[in-house]
C-alpha cells in the first residue's frame, strides 16, 4: 500500500524542487548524516532559515508559530525527498526533535523564546541523549541533575557526559536528558531540559572518526547550572517527553527511499565501467544478478516507506513500522555501497583526494559511514528485540538489574 499523490501535492513538489534548485547551498559531498565544515555553517544556517520562511519546514507547527496546519500531511515527506534528490544539505541539528518537545510539552514562554530562533536558525540544536554507557539503552543514562532552590530562582546543577552528539561543535542549544530521581525505576526519574551550550561548565570535544571527519562529539557537563524554567514538561517526566518527540521524527525517513534509488543508479553506472575479466562488470551475469537483487530490495524499502506513510495518513500506525524501516534501510544501504566498493577491486582502497579514486572516494567514505546507520537511532539488534516485543507481542527479554548510581 502506498499513498497516491494528488494534483495539489504534485504542484507542491514542483514548487519545492524549483526552490531547492535556486537556493540549495551546493552538493553534499559525503554520505550520511554528516556535520559540515565550519566554513559552510553560515550558508547552511541561511538555507535552513529560507526553508522555514518559505513554509517548507515546520509545516505541521501551529499557525501562531509559523506552521500551516491545513497543509497536506505528506508535505514534510516531499520536502525531505526533494532535498535528498538534489543531494544537498538537509537542515542540520536536532531542531525538529526539540521543536516537537517544545510544542507538546513546553510552556508558552519557552515556545515564544525558542521557536522563532529555530525558524531563523539563529539556534542550531543538538541532541544530548546518548552516554558512554547508555547508548541504545537510553534508560540507563547516568547524567545527574540536582535541584537547588525554589521558585523562580531554582536551578538544576548537572554533571555527566554525553557522546555521539551529532553537530555538537556547531550547536547553540542542547535537548538534554538527565536523571533527577535516582531512586525511581529506570524509565522514570528522567527530566528533559533546554540547555544553552554557552553555559559555564559545558565542554565539547569533537571526535575524529574512521571517515576522517568529525561528525560526532563528546559533551562534558561539569556543575552546569540550568534554570528550572528550562525544564521541558514536568520534572521526572523526561522519558515521555523524549519518546513523544522521537515519534514525531518521521519526515526525514521519507528521504531514505530517494537516497537508495540514487545510490542504485550510481551502482549501475559504476558497473557499466568497472572491469571484470577485461569486460564491463554489467556483462557478467553474476554481477547483473546481484544488482537485480539489490534493486528488488530498494523497491521493497520504498514499499515499506509507502506503507508507513499510508498508515500515518489513516491513523493506523503500528509500533514496529519505524523500527522495521530503519533496520531495512540501514542494512540495505550498507550492502549497496559494499557491492559498489567491491566492484572497484584494489581501487576501492583509494580515498578522497587520490587522483584515481572513483567518484573522489565517495564509495569508500559511504562504506565506512554505512555502519553508523545500523547503530544511530538504536542498534539494529536492540530494535529487533523491540519489534518482537512491541510489534509481535512476544515475551519481554529478561533484563538484568538496573545500574547502581554513585
Amino acid at each position: 500500500m502506498r499513498p497516491e499523490s494528488t494534483p495539489e501535492l504534485d504542484a507542491f513538489r514542483r514548487k519545492v524542487r524549483a526552490f531547492v534548485a535556486e537556493h540549495a547551498p551546493g552538493t553534499k559531498s559525503h554520505a550520511g548524516v554528516r556535520a559540515p565544515e565550519p566554513e559552510l555553517m553560515p550558508a547552511i544556517r541561511a538555507w535552513t532559515a529560507r526553508l522555514y520562511e518559505a513554509g517548507f519546514l515546520g509545516i505541521d507547527w501551529p499557525a501562531e508559530y509559523g506552521g500551516r496546519p491545513d497543509a497536506h500531511p505528506l508535505e514534510p515527506f516531499v520536502v525531505a525527498e526533494e532535498i535528498a534528490r538534489a543531494r544537498t544539505w538537509q537542515p542540520i541539528g536536532a531542531a525538529s526533535l526539540a521543536s516537537a518537545a517544545l510544542l507538546e510539552f513546553g510552556t508558552e514562554a519557552q515556545r515564544a523564546r525558542f521557536l522563532p530562533r529555530i525558524r531563523s536558525c539563529e539556534d542550531v540544536w543538538c541532541q544530548l541523549f546518548s552516554e558512554p554507557e547508555a547508548g541504545s539503552d537510553l534508560a540507563a543514562l547516568r547524567t545527574r541533575a540536582v535541584r537547588e532552590g525554589e521558585g523562580d530562582d531554582a536551578v538544576f546543577v548537572v554533571d555527566g557526559q554525553k557522546v555521539w552528539t551529532t553537530n555538537g561543535q556547531h550547536a547553540d542549544m542542547g535537548y538534554l536528558l538527565a536523571r533527577t530521581d535516582h531512586e525511581a525505576p529506570r524509565h522514570r526519574g528522567i527530566t528533559a531540559f533546554a540547555l544553552d551550550l554557552r553555559t559555564p561548565g559545558v565542554g565539547i570535544r569533537p571526535l575524529r572518526e574512521i571517515t576522517g571527519t568529525t561528525d560526532f562529539n563528546e559533551v562534558f557537563l561539569d556543575a552546569v547550572r540550568i534554570p528550572a524554567t528550562q525544564v521541558i514538561g514536568r520534572v521526572n517526566d523526561g522519558w515521555r517527553v523524549a519518546m513523544s518527540s522521537l515519534g514525531h521524527e518521521r519526515s526525514g525517513v521519507g528521504a531514505r527511499g530517494v537516497e537508495l534509488f540514487a545510490v542504485l543508479d550510481d551502482l549501475v553506472r559504476l558497473a557499466s565501467r568497472a572491469p571484470v575479466g577485461g569486460r564491463p562488470a554489467l556483462d557478467d551475469s553474476a554481477t547483473r544478478q546481484a544488482i537485480g537483487e539489490l534493486a528488488a530490495r530498494v523497491q521493497v524499502n520504498a514499499a515499506l516507506l509507502g506503507l508507513a506513510q499510508s498508515r500515518m495518513l489513516h491513523g493506523t500506525e503500528q509500533p514496529a513500522d519505524a523500527l522495521l524501516g530503519k533496520i531495512f534501510f540501514s542494512e540495505l544501504n550498507h550492502d549497496l555501497v559494499d557491492f559498489g566498493l567491491g566492484l572497484q577491486g584494489t581501487d576501492g582502497l583509494l580515498v578522497e583526494g587520490d587522483e584515481d579514486a572513483v567518484a573522489d572516494g565517495w564509495w569508500q567514505d559511504a562504506h565506512l559511514y554505512s555502519r553508523a546507520y545500523t547503530i544511530a537511532g538504536g542498534a539494529n539488534e536492540v530494535l529487533r528485540t523491540q519489534v518482537a516485543e512491541r510489534g509481535l507481542g512476544m515475551p519481554r527479554e529478561p533484563r538484568g538489574p538496573a545500574p547502581k548510581h554513585k
